[in-house]
């Protein structure tokens, strides 16, 4: 398939998908433009990358829909000068999105393979602005904090505190979390000195976000998080 059948499949995904459905950020709709989609994904799928509706990259994880992905960005608020934490890389498609829109990202993926071949696809893009780090997405990266922005590409039971206190001052974590009433919604936790404020965005569907087994072979049960059931 011909780059120009791509370019028009993405043009059409912009149009229709995002643009159509609210999103309306001049910088986030070129950027939806500029990155091709269907490279980020495992296997050759063609105009079908572009559609709207996730996709499957393997390890029962998926690639959000475009609209997800864009709407997500948007409510970022990136200028430009944003140092982003992005926990669940996945595919590595809205790490690129990403990038193209902030200052740097660092990005941790738990699943190796998924790390590798996003950070592959990355670096063929030329995307010098990003680190890929395979680790248990609940401890972040202090190292690399603090963070104006930490976005979460998968729904959390509980918002570890790890990753509010990775955060600047004033700087937000977005994503969905999951309701006690078991439906989930995107919520925007803004951090201010040492209180967090919530606001409730939309609902959503993501996967769960997944601690890491430990070694002996089963996830801790008691973890120190925000609950925002």
């Amino acid at each position: 398939m011909r780059w120009r059948q791509y370019k028009i499949a993405r043009e059409r995904m912009v149009r229709e998908h995002v643009y159509n459905r609210g999103v309306r950020d001049p910088r986030v709709l070129e950027a939806m433009l500029r990155v091709p989609r269907h490279l980020f994904i495992g296997r050759d799928a063609g105009i079908e990358a572009y559609a709207d509706h996730s996709y499957p990259i393997g390890f029962q994880q998926t690639m959000s829909q475009p609209y997800m992905v864009a709407y997500l960005t948007e409510e970022l608020r990136l200028s430009g000068e944003e140092t982003v934490l992005e926990i669940g890389t996945g595919s590595g498609y809205h790490t690129a999105v990403l990038a193209a829109l902030s200052k740097t990202v660092a990005t941790v993926e738990r699943v190796p393979e998924l790390a590798e071949r996003a950070q592959t696809v990355l670096r063929d893009l030329l995307f010098s602005n990003v680190e890929v780090k395979t680790d248990d997405g609940w401890k972040g990266w202090p190292e690399k904090g603090p963070f104006d922005r930490v976005l979460l590409t998968a729904a959390a039971q509980q918002v570890p505190r790890t990753l509010l206190s990775q955060l600047s001052d004033a700087g937000f974590l977005l994503g969905p979390v999951i309701r006690a009433d078991g439906k989930q919604e995107i919520v925007r936790l803004i951090r201010r000195g040492g209180k967090v404020e919530i606001e409730r965005l939309i609902e959503c569907s993501f996967v769960p976000l997944i601690r890491t087994v430990g070694r002996a072979g089963r996830s801790k049960r008691r973890e120190t998080g925000v609950s925002r059931s």
